[in-house]
């Protein structure tokens, strides 16, 4: 192998074994019942009302606004998520005759788990002080990804699908509202102390490995004989076949760099916890949408690998 593809390999596997290494640690923990599924619980709550929250104020607060919001990568993966969702609730209700999984699949389809995975991509590849980049994507595409995720369950429950409501909820996101917070003191030249900024910013360092840990402790292996077909379909189409149409797109478009990567962490990463928790609240099949967050999160450290490696190879970033 020449140097140079040994670099590529090199940058590729750095992108992605601290990620399995993390979710590897946390499954030991399950393992060795260190912590019960409530402590679990509790643990995942903490990290996402307190951990991710001051996450998304740092990021922001400390962030140059003048490079990390990038209007045109915005609007790419706004509409790259929403062409998604739109093909899936055409095309899924054609080939699965269930409602109780049609809903989950469309989730898996279009919802990534970019705050845990796709975030640490870039910051694994290009340094923590870059992650604006990123995390300034989290205040567009979270949102969407709520209400999108609620549309998509309650369509085929029969439900009535209220848009208020749910953009109450959004805004009660702590990570949103992290996110205007640090904006707001950013543009307004609100000046945090540096005693009140080291402890915050410390946790923000902290959220991502925290995170992961409990990912990895989370996962729960269920039967999958009732559902393989559509498991193994969701599990390519997540992680093969978005991620091979956006990304073919988006280099066609002239994005590279620091851009290209954070689209691979919103395209390339696997189906959102919380996908899972909102198919048992809406009436969905929950058993197949834990079944995708399992398979697609182990897979998920292969095929991320080999887009990396790919479009380093080719000179995109």
């Amino acid at each position: 192998m020449d140097e140079f593809m040994l670099n590529n390999l090199i940058v590729a596997i750095s992108a992605v074994v601290p990620i399995f290494v993390l979710i590897s640690i946390g499954a030991v923990i399950k393992w060795r019942r260190w912590l019960n599924d409530e402590e679990l619980a509790h643990m995942n709550r903490m990290v996402f009302r307190v951990f991710f929250c001051c996450m998304m104020f740092h990021s922001l607060y400390t962030a140059d606004l003048s490079t990390s919001i990038r209007p045109r990568l915005m609007l790419f993966s706004v509409c790259g998520v929403l062409a998604v969702f739109a093909l899936a609730m055409f095309l899924v209700p054609k080939i699965e005759p269930e409602n109780r999984r049609r809903g989950v699949i469309v989730q898996a389809l279009f919802r990534s788990n970019f705050v845990l995975m796709g975030v640490p991509i870039v910051a694994n590849i290009f340094g923590d002080a870059n992650i604006s980049v990123a995390t300034a994507m989290i205040a567009v595409i979270i949102p969407m990804y709520n209400i999108l995720g609620v549309v998509a369950l309650e369509s085929f429950r029969g439900g009535n699908f209220k848009l208020m409501p749910v953009v109450i909820e959004v805004f009660k996101n702590p990570m949103i509202l992290g996110a205007i917070a640090g904006a707001l003191c950013l543009a307004i030249g609100i000046k945090i102390p540096a005693p009140v900024l080291k402890p915050i910013g410390q946790i923000s360092a902290a959220t991502t490995p925290v995170a992961l840990l409990i990912l990895g402790a989370s996962f729960k292996l269920g039967a999958t004989h009732a559902h393989r077909r559509q498991l193994i379909g969701c599990v390519l189409g997540r992680l093969v076949v978005v991620p091979g149409i956006l990304l073919s797109i988006a280099i066609a478009m002239g994005f590279r760099g620091i851009e290209l990567v954070t689209m691979i962490g919103t395209f390339c990463t696997p189906c959102a916890v919380v996908s899972y928790a909102m198919a048992q609240q809406l009436g969905g099949d929950a058993e197949l949408a834990g079944s995708c967050v399992v398979f697609t999160s182990a897979f998920a450290c292969l095929t991320i690998f080999c887009w990396i490696f790919l479009f380093k190879t080719l000179g995109f970033f």
